[in-house]
């Protein structure tokens, strides 16, 4: 993990967003403090925390760089021995394909037959239309 510094300029901008948009906090995670993240995204129903990022913007305004650097210095520890793992996402969806393959492709593929099939039994009045719907439901909520 390569270690880098945090900008100025983003954690204003990302402190500014959590004045115009519902949740606020993502400036702190940003810089390194995760907790305090947290607590503003709890808190993001009440204008308690967008109120705080819109001085902490102008906070992180008027500072120079200098001082931004020395109050987050931002460099990430490289925390030995751990590994993160590695997803081979081609399996899933191989590149120049627009489809995706596998098991996520198969399953929905099963689910729109069974839907298919469901219409089909709902166009010969063999199941009322409220036994279609909760049938469709079901499926559905199987994908997701």
């Amino acid at each position: 993990m390569v270690n880098k510094e945090k900008s100025r300029k983003v954690g204003m901008i990302l402190a500014f967003s959590g004045v115009l948009i519902p949740i606020a906090g993502l400036h702190k995670f940003y810089l390194g403090q995760p907790l305090w993240g947290v607590v503003y995204l709890l808190l993001s129903w009440t204008p308690i925390p967008h109120v705080a990022s819109a001085i902490e913007g102008v906070w992180y305004l008027v500072q120079d760089d200098e001082e931004f650097k020395q109050n987050y210095p931002g460099l990430v520890p490289v925390i030995p021995g751990l590994k993160i793992p590695q997803v081979d996402w081609s399996r899933f969806w191989p590149k120049g394909s627009s489809e995706p393959t596998g098991p996520i492709s198969d399953q929905v593929e099963s689910v729109a037959e069974a839907l298919r099939q469901l219409e089909a039994l709902r166009q010969e009045g063999l199941i009322t239309e409220y036994e279609f719907e909760q049938k469709r439901r079901n499926l559905l909520d199987k994908i997701a």
